[in-house]
């Protein structure tokens, strides 16, 4: 059974900011929209980009190398529909992000 894992403290992940996290043997791409904190798997699913290195617009989570979006919360593509990234379980305690893959 998968456990929340520690993945930095939430004042380093400030509101429109994302960041890479290893938890497991996951690459997650952890993102503040607007104060709320989203974890969805790190590889663009266009090329292969690294989405915790991307850039958060409005509510989109956009990938550095093609500049395809995808929602955070539901994982979905605002390119193409059908293509969904992994979500993963997060949640804020004593200050600190963890996740759950």
């Amino acid at each position: 059974m998968s456990e929340f894992v520690d993945v930095c403290p939430l004042s380093e992940l400030e509101p429109g900011t994302t960041r890479e996290a290893l938890v497991g043997d996951k690459a997650v791409a952890v993102v503040n929209v607007e104060g709320d904190v989203y974890a969805v798997s790190n590889i663009c699913l266009h090329r292969g980009g690294p989405l915790g290195q991307g850039f958060v617009q409005g509510s989109l989570l956009l990938c550095p190398w093609h500049a395809w979006a995808f929602d955070p919360k539901t994982g979905v593509s605002d390119v193409n529909p059908d293509m969904k990234l992994s979500c993963y379980e997060v949640k804020v305690e004593d200050g600190r992000i963890l996740v759950k893959v």
